[in-house]
């Protein structure tokens, strides 16, 4: 492959392209044509001998597994050429990719992104959600550079660090015989009868809720599974309804529980947390804005 062939302006192209989802949206923020834009991306595509992403009228656009191979080394390389340009300047423009899984995404993380874009104004971000499992994938991937989950990675591919503690509690539809139960001073692990309400395998509250089981000597799969759902809010809603009880974290259900409108029991005596974990690839260096972002997250959530 000659790689005098590869420019800027179709790297560009190509990363605006795959971050927004589209060309029209890609053009506008690059202050160029779409057909220039679809022009850059099919002159790399040339250069490269693959196909980086699949078009149709009815498909939503979406990245091959070669895309998504070169969005990764093609943000690095812009990144870099910025603070080649002007270090002082480009580090205030560094976009920051974070990938969430689904408690911090919704819990965490919005109130800290805003306080961070209060220092750094001509920052921005772009936050991609999934489980645990699916923000690994994408900082394997590089569709994103710093990930915040609840499921340690592999440690030998990745950075780890712990940002913080999550409570996991047992959560109940508001019923008199909750109410009595919990007036008893009834755990959570005293309940395991009950059916259940579980999250997606690849999650991190599901895994460290199996290991908790497995440690008190319950079996997972003994458990009354009624139903597996991926969504928190459908398994708050579900709850509520009767349909069973759930293994949530408290951060997801503090709002309904101070509310009145559903139950929470600790597990044990003692109360049982997981960690939340801050994490990014090993082979790649983070820039001062990166690294910023990282030491807020943790000043911010150690307060």
């Amino acid at each position: 492959m000659d790689m005098l062939r590869i420019n800027l302006k179709q790297l560009e192209a190509f990363t605006a392209t795959a971050e927004y989802g589209s060309f029209t949206r890609a053009a506008e923020e690059l202050y160029l044509t779409q057909s220039t834009v679809s022009a850059h991306i099919l002159a790399l595509e040339e250069a490269m001998g693959v196909q980086l992403i699949l078009r149709g009228a009815r498909r939503k656009l979406t990245l091959t597994e070669e895309g998504r191979r070169v969005y990764g080394a093609a943000r690095d390389i812009l990144d870099r050429c910025r603070l080649l340009q002007d270090p002082m300047a480009a580090e205030g423009r560094v976009e920051l990719s974070v990938g969430a899984s689904t408690v911090p995404a919704q819990y965490l993380l919005p109130g800290l992104l805003s306080g961070f874009l209060q220092r750094h104004g001509e920052s921005r971000f772009l936050l991609r959600r999934g489980d645990s499992a699916q923000v690994h994938s994408l900082l394997s991937q590089g569709e994103v550079r710093i990930g915040v989950v609840g499921a340690a990675p592999d440690r030998r591919t990745f950075a780890c660090q712990t940002l913080c503690e999550d409570r996991l509690v047992l959560v109940t539809a508001v019923t008199e015989r909750f109410q009595a139960l919990k007036a008893r001073g009834t755990c959570g692990r005293d309940m395991v009868e009950e059916p259940f309400i579980i999250r997606e395998e690849t999650s991190g509250t599901r895994q460290a809720a199996e290991t908790y089981w497995r440690k008190h000597g319950i079996l997972p799969e003994k458990l009354h599974v009624v139903a597996c759902m991926d969504n928190p809010e459908a398994i708050r809603r579900s709850v509520a309804g009767g349909m069973g009880v759930s293994v949530m974290s408290e951060l997801s259900v503090r709002e309904e529980a101070e509310a009145g409108r559903l139950l929470t029991f600790e597990l044990d005596e003692e109360g049982f947390s997981r960690r939340i974990y801050l994490v990014w690839r090993r082979d790649v260096s983070l820039s001062r804005t990166e690294q910023a972002f990282v030491s807020y997250l943790k000043a911010e959530l150690k307060r």
